[in-house]
């Protein structure tokens, strides 16, 4: 199933799991906590692991996905009733409204078209006030990341809440210029029903260089203020194989 981890209700209980809190979740939260009681919009939130931290540190929040089952999942966490949930994309985003705006998780990289690229940087662009701020992560093509995606290097195990246990691992399956496409494999212990033994999500992701990034921006009406390589702000090159883009709604 093409994105089964943020759409299958199974996979998306198992997301925050899977993928705990971290250096990239801490860089974005004490990023809004530079500016207190922002109004932040988190685009692409999924189960709202960011998006209710980025509440309970004081900020008013519109998390937008157009998962339902991700979505679900945050709805039913405590505290969820602080944010405002909106099922949809960037083109749901309320115009003029965040000082704010956050693409965390590589989120970037799931919009693989121009088109579509360039219409989600314009909605940002519109849901920002003038000079309002866009974040946003996205791996770095010249790291190579998708080469330690394989049985071996992403290997995972993990016990359910039931106490099953659980074996996730990445497959790529495709790399075609900047489109990497991968299968997600989560294998559950034997106790599982059959047909419930192995789930598969496949996704591609699109590895954008610097300099399509820097000038889909621009064209956008954003003006860049800095791209980092890693979350201690290290250069391009010399971080954790990250683009880390900041720029402003230029007025």
């Amino acid at each position: 199933m093409q994105n089964a981890e943020f759409n299958d209700p199974r996979l998306a209980q198992l997301y925050d799991m899977l993928g705990p809190w971290g250096p990239s979740d801490q860089f974005f939260l004490d990023l809004a906590n530079e500016s207190p009681h922002s109004c932040i919009l988190d685009l692409g939130c999924g189960t709202g692991q960011i998006t209710l931290a980025l509440a309970e540190a004081g900020h008013s929040v519109t998390g937008i996905d157009p998962a339902t089952a991700s979505l679900d999942v945050a709805r039913a966490k405590p505290r969820a009733e602080q944010i405002t949930w909106i099922e949809g994309t960037s083109a749901h985003a309320p115009a003029k409204t965040f000082s704010l705006a956050l693409m965390t998780n590589h989120v970037a990289q799931f919009i693989t078209n121009d088109a579509e690229w360039g219409a989600l940087l314009a909605d940002l662009h519109r849901a920002l006030v003038p000079g309002g701020r866009l974040v946003f992560d996205s791996r770095d093509p010249a790291a190579r990341g998708w080469e330690k995606w394989n049985p071996s290097d992403s290997r995972e195990q993990a016990r359910l809440p039931d106490g099953r246990g659980l074996m996730a691992w990445t497959e790529v399956t495709e790399v075609v210029g900047e489109l990497v496409t991968f299968v997600q494999h989560y294998v559950f212990a034997a106790t599982a029903t059959e047909d419930e033994r192995e789930l598969l999500s496949r996704l591609t992701l699109r590895f954008r260089p610097e300099r399509n990034l820097r000038s889909s921006l621009e064209a956008a009406g954003f003006e860049i203020e800095v791209i980092y390589g890693g979350w201690q702000r290290e250069d391009v090159g010399r971080g954790d194989g990250e683009f880390i883009v900041m720029a402003r709604a230029r007025k």
